[in-house]
């Protein structure tokens, strides 16, 4: 079974900013169209795991570098006057090294929702906005991808004294609304901040093949892409 000529046009227009041939259109299948896009996934996902996963990939990364809670912000001048600015200091480092390190679990998930995407969710995807591919992949994955990073996380910052005090501290103030519930946890924090920071580079990955897939994308993606530029 064919798209239709004008279903692609719409797709060709949003994509790439560009119109494309209808003898082009027509000699692209649904299943080429599928795969075409699949392939993009894998790449550009790859991508950003490879990014975020290497030396300084959060901490380094202003985009997406995890900062001390607010509660702490709030108070960091005041630990730094009594001698705590190191164990601060210590502390958004081993948050962001925890980021590095739990996001090489992402993978094996991102490409298992790959595989399990179907025709109906590609052409959402295609004729979506520029973070549709992003936004499916934050509605499929975040959970399982959440409970791979928690105990990663946790085993990092059990190594600073200053985030099992933090977890002491912001845990009570909780309770009284002080502090908003997800981030009475440092892992917790953590763990949400590095999804947010996966799927921010995914995003730029998929805007990058979408305003140029021949030149952003290999093998079927730029086979696909490349066709629909014409």
């Amino acid at each position: 079974m064919r798209i239709s000529i004008v279903a692609l046009g719409l797709v060709a227009g949003f994509v790439l900013g560009a119109p494309a041939s209808a003898q082009s259109l027509a000699n692209l299948s649904n299943q080429d169209a599928v795969a075409g896009l699949k392939d993009a996934l894998v790449q550009s996902s790859a991508k950003a795991v490879s990014q975020l996963g290497g030396a300084d990939g959060f901490l380094g990364n202003a985009k997406v570098k995890i900062p001390l809670p607010d509660s702490i912000k709030r108070v960091e001048s005041g630990l730094r006057m009594v001698g705590m600015g190191k164990q601060a200091d210590e502390l958004v480092v081993s948050m962001n090294r925890a980021a590095e390190m739990a996001v090489k679990e992402a993978t094996p998930v991102l490409t298992e929702s790959i595989k399990k995407m179907s025709v109906q969710d590609a052409k959402g995807i295609l004729m979506g906005g520029d973070d549709a591919a992003t936004q499916y992949f934050r509605r499929t994955t975040s959970d399982q991808l959440t409970q791979r990073f928690l105990p990663i996380v946790k085993k990092m910052t059990a190594k600073v004294q200053l985030a099992e005090q933090y977890n002491n501290l912001a845990g009570q103030a909780a309770g009284f609304g002080l502090v908003k519930q997800e981030d009475a946890n440092i892992d917790n924090y953590v763990t949400r901040k590095a999804l947010d920071g996966l799927y921010l580079v995914i995003a730029e990955q998929e805007r990058a093949i979408r305003k140029d897939p021949v030149g952003a994308a290999t093998g079927m993606a730029k086979k696909v892409f490349g066709l629909l530029g014409k």
